[in-house]
């Protein structure tokens, strides 16, 4: 309870009736003199107002002057309720929520005041709790330089004068509990700005839940308390997300990847049976969901997402997103979330000038300001925004079991002139162009998720050539597990959209990606980005008749699964969408259950267990030593043929990939060892849609020696054909 020698004066009321007051608690609740407590509360639709202890009413008087605002002696020192009454008769009880003490304690106001809580959101936010015995939420927001901050919503008719937080010293934290209200009431901060002006109001930064849009309050979302039941997963992860682990990406836009009636979008629960089930049928062992974190604009695919502690309601409360997590890891299929820490929007409701100055982003347009998305960018510089970002990636791990984070844009942070001109960017401290706040900020992520998340992943969307980026800070690095490998994903997709008669004049681009395939723990990515913006969908972009793009892409999909490094395809990609990819719409589904599009399906599927069951082809995606060429430099032919190997014992795997619509009879190819090999996977089998030309279900190579190798064998390469062979042992 407040304990003041005083009695408010008139002048600090009137401040409450005209919401100017920024020490609510210095005016109102129960104060105390020589005659004993006084109480002073504020209700603006009160004619009468009482303080009540048990059925004993005490009234307290109106304040002339100060509209709204009562006062009166209330004998002894329990906890008081207050009964209102209005000029109509009706009447209404309510706790006082200037009776009860802080709920943040010293060590989350040093913490805070640091900028080193690693687990913000359990301090900042809208928490349901029972407070000095008395159920309703606590609301907790960091606003440094506002005069004055108010949680408000339907509760208190939205008026900023109702429920003025208490400020906590130099934290620049406000809070207040609010007793009585809980899960589902909505809310947003009411802000006098630091030049005395009403802000728009403000969604929480780290509110659990939202409206749906284009509505953008926050909900109070109590997360506590849900019942997992993946234990098993959770203790095996580490080895499903090690480097040396077959990882192999289902990408999904939640949005559109299957509509119900009405073009309903799918719920969570939904997700939970048919997604689940699917990619387990697919034989993938992750889904990487793009932003599932609050956004406005559904155009944005959630990348400008304004609520980042907040699964988007589009598909159900946070409870129904623990499900899907919950079902895939019971299923054996990890989750990544895409997170976004690279810019945010400029809405009004966001945090753009949070509190009246440029409080999570950089004042000045050539640092905060993104000309690509007219975005605004995070001061990481300031230790609060830091701890911000840090914490938000460690919040979507621990509460809702997510396995790693795909990082978005990471590029467009770790450089100062980022697509800007000259004069229109500030350098770093030595005069460069490295974002050396932007790095400290990864460093930290990486290193605070790692080390409280055993067995999680991130990965690093980074289109440079910036060095280490899945590399141990120690040794200089970014930190994150993985990295998407784009240089190889813009050069083969211009090669394979190429006719086939001129692929021999542009043979290195399917060459050149394995002097640096090792340079980083990679991932090779066919995602979103590849199928949109008037891009077309995988099969537009193959050249030919309709027998030719599909041939191609199948053999395009074998060279990629061939190929070292990790795999992500998005979705509809797998089935040869022939659309390109619309946010607003299903997949076409009925288009997957089509021959030729139900046989390229098939073989990702087939694929996908190929590279799970043989550890020569994932074991050492990231070792030069799992990895060597048969045949680089066929360009006539546009042939290409490689070793996959794994650990001492494992059967080695030979790859070939004739990129051209001839077939290749009687071709000699180099194996590593004479014997039986057997044909694991043709991509021109007839189950695929091909034509089926092959090799009968195996070669046995002889001690011919070819390609540099000691062994040989007269193979079968079919038209725009990948064909694995496996090493059979006695």
């Amino acid at each position: 309870m407040a304990q003041n020698p005083d009695v408010p004066p008139l002048e600090l009321l009137k401040r409450v009736a005209d919401g100017t007051c920024d020490d609510p608690f210095a005016a109102l609740g129960p104060h105390w003199s020589g005659s004993g407590r006084t109480v002073t509360a504020f209700d603006p639709g009160a004619a009468r107002l009482a303080a009540v202890i048990g059925t004993d009413e005490f009234p307290l008087d109106p304040v002339k002057g100060a509209p709204g605002v009562f006062r009166g002696p209330v004998p002894g020192d329990a906890p008081y309720g207050l009964r209102g009454r209005s000029a109509r008769g009706q009447s209404w009880d309510a706790e006082d929520p200037y009776r009860f003490g802080p709920v943040l304690g010293e060590m989350d106001e040093h913490l805070l005041g640091e900028g080193t809580h690693q687990r913000l959101w359990q301090v900042l936010g809208a928490h349901v709790m029972t407070h000095e015995g008395v159920w309703g939420t606590h609301f907790a927001v960091w606003a440094p330089n506002a005069r004055r901050v108010s949680v408000v919503g339907e509760f208190n008719q939205w008026d900023g004068r109702r429920h003025v937080m208490r400020r906590r010293g130099a934290t620049g934290v406000w809070e207040l509990f609010v007793p009585g209200r809980g899960e589902g009431t909505v809310y947003k901060y009411e802000i006098i700005g630091a030049h005395g002006a009403p802000l728009p109001l403000k969604s929480d930064p780290v509110g659990f839940g939202s409206q749906h849009p284009p509505e953008n309050a926050s909900v109070v979302r109590d997360i506590s308390g849900y019942g997992w039941s993946d234990e098993g997963w959770m203790q095996a992860r580490a080895e499903r997300n090690a480097r040396t682990a077959p990882i192999s990406v289902y990408e999904v836009h939640l949005g559109s990847w299957t509509r119900k009636a009405d073009n309903r979008r799918i719920s969570y629960v939904e997700a939970a049976t048919e997604l689940v089930d699917y990619v387990r049928d697919m034989g993938f062992t992750h889904i990487e969901f793009l932003p599932l974190s609050e956004f406005p604009f559904d155009g944005s695919w959630g990348y400008q997402p304004v609520g980042l502690f907040a699964p988007t309601i589009r598909h159900g409360p946070p409870h129904e997103f623990r499900d899907l997590v919950n079902a895939a890891h019971k299923a054996g299929i990890g989750i990544l979330l895409d997170w976004v820490p690279g810019h945010f929007p400029s809405d009004p409701h966001g945090l753009g000038q949070f509190d009246g100055t440029a409080l999570y982003e950089h004042a000045d347009p050539r640092e905060g300001f993104h000309q690509d998305w007219n975005t605004l960018i995070y001061n990481y510089g300031r230790r609060e925004v830091m701890n911000y970002l840090t914490a938000n990636a460690l919040y979507w791990l621990e509460e809702y079991h997510a396995d790693g984070l795909r990082v978005d844009a990471v590029a467009s942070m770790l450089y100062r002139d980022y697509s800007r001109r000259e004069g229109e960017w500030v350098p770093n401290k030595d005069g460069g162009r490295e974002n050396y706040e932007a790095i400290a900020m990864l460093q930290a992520m990486n290193t605070q998720t790692y080390g409280a998340c055993p067995g999680i992943m991130t990965v690093a969307e980074e289109s440079t050539s910036y060095p280490k980026v899945s590399r141990p800070i120690w040794d200089g690095g970014l930190g994150f597990g993985f990295k998407w490998n784009m240089g190889w994903m813009n050069d083969t997709l211009e090669y394979i959209k190429k006719d086939p008669i001129h692929r021999k004049h542009h043979h290195h681009q399917m060459t050149f990606g394995l002097h640096y395939a090792f340079s980083e723990n990679f991932i090779l990515p066919i995602s979103h980005d590849e199928v949109v913006h008037g891009k077309g969908s995988m099969l537009t972009r193959m050249p030919g008749d309709d027998w030719e793009r599909f041939a191609n892409l199948r053999a395009y999909y074998g060279f990629m699964w061939g190929h070292p490094g990790k795999k992500l395809l998005f979705m509809g990609q797998e089935f040869a969408q022939t659309h390109e990819w619309n946010f607003e719409t299903s997949l076409d589904w009925d288009m997957a259950a089509r021959p030729s599009h139900a046989g390229v399906r098939a073989l990702v599927r087939d694929l996908n267990h190929l590279y799970r069951d043989t550890p020569a082809l994932h074991a050492k995606d990231a070792e030069p030593d799992g990895f060597q060429w048969i045949e680089a430099n066929d360009a006539a032919r546009s042939v290409f043929a490689w070793i996959r190997r794994g650990a001492p014992g494992d059967p080695e795997v030979v790859v070939a990939v004739n990129f051209t619509p001839v077939t290749q009879d009687a071709y000699r190819l180099g194996f590593p060892s004479a014997g039986r090999w057997r044909e694991a996977l043709n991509s021109d089998a007839e189950i695929y849609g091909g034509g089926g030309r092959g090799n009968m279900g195996a070669v046995t190579a002889g001690d011919t020696p070819s390609h540099g190798q000691p062994a040989s064998a007269s193979v079968v390469l079919p038209p725009l054909g990948a064909v694995f062979w496996i090493k059979e042992t006695d």
